[in-house]
């Protein structure tokens, strides 16, 4: 029979409507029924897998996505780019009060007209601060991803401009956009754009986009959600947090994150041996994102070795490597 992990990855690849990751466990079933000998569960099994993909590519998965919608076209499509991200809030391991919080901005969404009916607003315009791959990008996926809403980028790099008054000129754009098309916008890199006014750094063209921004998303009634990510929070300008609805902090994962981001991450070929929390102290000071790709890493050279479980050693190097990395990008930590 399945292992407990196995089933708890088949339940959660299920939820998360992810069928490729279903069908990837489903199969590993498949194959340790066969190494027990149970050579007819196991081809069954494989028949049933097959069948069902089989199913889902003839039908599609349209029924279970955002329904899509043409590109940006003209100037705005130098502006934004659009995705239709297919990520749940159960991917993510957060600490409480973010988690709290996104289940706040969903919940409001989800109620919408329940509170316009005693004249109140749900919470859509977010500012996510915290250290690079802590899950802030991630976020927006999220709530586009709960809400069945497309995700809108904006390009900052086709945004911010040296010529007097085109950047503002572009950002009145990408707010007509959010009239025009209810979606979930995210502006990642935020202090591109919001640095303190007076700072060092401070040009008169970025001040005039930036005092445009303040006041396009003041004036701002429409049904988009609008995201901006920063992991330079102290650098932003204080008007600027006002004009947020809610403001969510990030931070790396706790010891007993990291173990829960560890057990989901090697879920797919974790041994039952796997020591999750002797792990996780490997893994200090990492980011979600490094932990992450540190797992990918020991799966595939798991697989690739063709072994059928990810062995201890494989994970602790590859956090080691992620930590070394870590320290020569940040010499102080």
């Amino acid at each position: 029979m399945a292992r407990a992990d196995q089933v708890k990855a088949l339940v959660r690849a299920f939820a998360g409507n992810e069928s490729g990751h279903f069908y990837s466990v489903a199969m590993q079933v498949a194959a340790a029924e066969a190494q027990r000998g149970h050579v007819k569960l196991a081809a069954e099994l494989k028949e049933l897998i097959e069948a069902g993909r089989n199913q889902v590519a003839t039908r599609g998965s349209s029924a279970t996505r955002p329904m899509p919608i043409g590109q940006p076209k003209g100037e705005l499509a130098e502006l934004l780019t659009v995705h239709y991200p297919q990520v749940h809030l159960n991917h993510m391991v957060l600490s409480a009060e973010v988690e709290q919080k996104i289940e706040r901005v969903l919940k409001e969404q989800r109620q919408h007209e329940r509170l316009a009916s005693h004249g109140l607003t749900p919470r859509r315009k977010l500012l996510l601060v915290g250290p690079p791959g802590t899950g802030k990008t991630l976020t927006a996926s999220v709530l586009a991803t709960e809400l069945r809403l497309p995700l809108f980028i904006a390009r900052f790099d086709s945004l911010i401009t040296k010529f007097m008054g085109e950047s503002a000129s572009k950002l009145r754009l990408v707010f007509e956009a959010l009239k025009s098309t209810r979606g979930v916008y995210l502006f990642d890199e935020f202090d591109t754009l919001g640095l303190q006014r007076g700072g060092q750094h401070d040009v008169a063209e970025m001040r005039r986009t930036l005092n445009m921004f303040l006041q396009l998303i003041e004036q701002d009634t429409s049904d988009s959600l609008i995201i901006a990510a920063t992991n330079h929070g102290r650098s932003l300008d204080t008007a600027l947090f006002r004009r947020f609805d809610d403001v969510v902090r990030y931070d790396t994962p706790t010891a007993h994150q990291t173990a829960e981001l560890l057990r989901n991450a090697l879920a797919v070929l974790a041994s039952p041996s796997l020591d999750y929390e002797m792990l996780s102290g490997y893994a200090h000071g990492l980011s979600h994102s490094d932990i992450i790709r540190a797992c990918n890493d020991a799966m595939k050279d798991a697989v690739l070795e063709q072994q059928n479980h990810v062995a201890e050693a494989q994970v602790i190097e590859h956090l080691k490597e992620r930590s070394a990395a870590q320290r020569e990008l940040l010499p102080g930590i």
